[in-house]
């Protein structure tokens, strides 16, 4: 296929440049013909012109053509198309040099050598040096052409190197920003995690109150849980995009009795989602049930959960209502980017996310997707 962006003479077909040649050659052998009826000079001539339809496959051959002609006619179209096509396709220098003194001494050959070497050696030197010029000029031109052929070629070739380089810059400098993020987690948020489950453990063991070491447990399994996904996540940031590290697979449906067991409140789990929606959809849910809980730890001690899973013909969805709180709740900072990265998810599905308190005292949270983003 021809690119728009190239000029308008190199759009037009290779066999439709070759016909033109070969009408012009016609033509220029037809004028040297009008006192020429000898058959085997018709055929040369006919030979050498047809010849160049096959210049490009075979540039020596077609060059070697065209001598028959060069010698019976004063024609000069033919070989010269021959000999600037073989120069365009060959890097012989001494194949070059001695095909143009053939031609030349071909062209010298069809006049009388007194008319070549007469007394006026003036004009004896012009005929000479024209006849050499014609015969190297299509020489000298395909070699012009040769060379910017191969100099675009060179600049390709550099330009898809640079763009390698460039590209293989961007990469170390993403797969440094990673290594750097992966130790900053390691290093100061895992320490801190775990310095909080080593307290709730202690706690869960020093405290004589039966609430006292429940919520010391919750706060250690927590804790166990966060550690959990912040080696997910470092392991991740590490591979850098690579492809032989083996990652842990992110959480489905099967994973929500596990969450709602451990989610450190009272909560129940009833009915169920469409067994083939995809994993984004289930990991989807999965973080939305998270989120919810997580929320109803902070903002409504006491309170208890429902995690309702429905569907229908055409959607399907998730909606955790929780009570009252029975306690106050103590203040703690929120940037609600929680319940932002929850909507952008029910975006990606073409579904809604809602928020909002219930009549009773209570908060809901509601996740709806049609069957088809599943």
């Amino acid at each position: 296929m021809v690119s728009v962006d190239q000029p308008l003479w190199r759009r037009v077909p290779p066999w439709a440049v070759d016909t033109c040649l070969v009408a012009f050659a016609a033509l220029d052998a037809w004028i040297s013909l009008l006192d020429e009826e000898h058959p085997s000079v018709l055929a040369c001539a006919a030979v050498g012109c047809a010849g160049l339809f096959l210049r490009r496959r075979f540039p020596l051959t077609v060059f070697l053509l065209t001598l028959p002609m060069t010698f019976f006619l004063d024609v000069a179209f033919a070989p010269i198309t021959a000999l600037y096509t073989l120069a365009a396709h060959t890097r012989s220098r001494s194949l070059l040099a001695g095909c143009a003194l053939l031609n030349a001494a071909i062209s010298a050959l069809d006049q009388p050598l007194s008319d070549t070497f007469s007394g006026d050696h003036a004009w004896t030197l012009v005929q000479v040096v024209y006849t050499l010029a014609t015969a190297f000029a299509p020489v000298l031109f395909g070699q012009l052409v040769q060379a910017r052929h191969d100099m675009a070629r060179q600049l390709q070739e550099v330009e898809e190197a640079r763009e390698h380089e460039r590209a293989l810059y961007a990469q170390t400098v993403l797969a440094r920003e990673r290594a750097q993020l992966a130790r900053e987690m390691h290093d100061v948020v895992s320490h801190q995690v775990s310095l909080i489950a080593v307290r709730a453990g202690a706690l869960q063991v020093a405290a004589k109150d039966t609430d006292t070491r429940e919520a010391a447990r919750t706060i250690r399994s927590l804790s166990a849980n966060t550690l959990d996904e912040l080696r997910h996540m470092v392991t991740l940031l590490r591979a850098s995009g690579g492809r032989t590290t083996e990652l842990t697979p992110q959480p489905t449906l099967a994973d929500l009795h596990h969450l709602v067991a451990t989610s450190g409140i009272e909560t129940t789990l009833t009915g169920d989602l469409p067994p083939d929606i995809s994993t984004t959809a289930q990991r989807t849910v999965y973080r939305t049930v998270q989120e919810a809980l997580t929320n109803v730890r902070k903002h409504a001690p006491g309170a208890r959960a429902e995690v309702r899973l429905w569907h229908d013909a055409a959607r399907f969805g998730v909606t955790v209502t929780n009570t009252a709180p029975t306690r106050p709740s103590v203040a703690l900072p929120s940037s609600r980017q929680g319940l932002i990265g929850l909507r952008e998810r029910a975006d990606l599905l073409d579904g809604t996310f809602t928020t909002g308190p219930t009549p009773q005292g209570g908060f809901q949270v509601e996740l709806q997707a049609p069957v088809r983003a599943g």
